[in-house]
């Protein structure tokens, strides 16, 4: 197997093991995803020691057991998954901080550039089999999945920061009312004099 096609199941394996981690610990930060981190009484232990775990894992099996060309394409999986967890928690290696909505600029950057290697090391289209069709779905369907995700805490911080920005950059007047949206709730229409909305 060439290096080319090595490097291509290292991307696809890279680009689907990151978003959907990203896209699992997202569900649990918002609370929609059960929590069901691995922890050690009160340590949690981050997915990034799972690549490293297997990070050690490929590097052994290549030396020490010299795998055929299907070994090979094998490790080369393993690989790009090792990747994607060890370095979605990139910054985690030098400063141990458990703040995920810090990184959404980061994680859609890397997502980028994993998307554009692929697209550089991938066959043109003429070329593609079924495999590279069920493959571009999965990738593509993993992708718009986590941009869904990262999404949510930008609408939040909007709602956060629509009424200061109204107001000029001043913080609302002692008094003035809140609006529903910024306060998370569904706006609803004005009552009447004699009515009153129970919340």
């Amino acid at each position: 197997m060439g290096v080319t096609r090595l490097a291509r199941r290292v991307f696809v394996a890279f680009i689907l093991t990151f978003a959907i981690a990203r896209s699992i610990v997202l569900l649990m930060a918002f609370g929609t995803m059960r929590d069901f981190y691995l922890r050690f009484g009160q340590t949690h232990v981050h997915h990034l020691n799972y690549g490293i775990f297997i990070l050690s894992g490929v590097g052994a099996y290549l030396i020490f057991l010299r795998p055929d060309s299907r070994g090979l394409a094998r490790a080369a999986i393993l690989y790009g998954v090792g990747l994607a967890l060890t370095f979605d928690e990139f910054g985690m290696w030098l400063h141990l901080d458990d703040v995920y909505w810090q990184r959404a600029s980061f994680d859609a950057m890397v997502l980028i550039a994993a998307i554009l290697g692929l697209i550089i090391a991938a066959p043109t289209a003429r070329r593609f089999r079924l495999r590279h069709w069920i493959w571009t779905l999965a990738v593509t369907t993993a992708i718009v999945f986590f941009l869904t995700l990262l999404m949510q805490p930008f609408q939040r911080l909007h709602q956060r920061l629509a009424p200061w920005l109204r107001n000029g950059g001043r913080a609302p007047a002692a008094g003035a009312p809140i609006p529903d949206s910024a306060r998370g709730l569904p706006d609803q229409p004005p009552a009447g004099p004699s009515q009153r909305i129970n919340r």
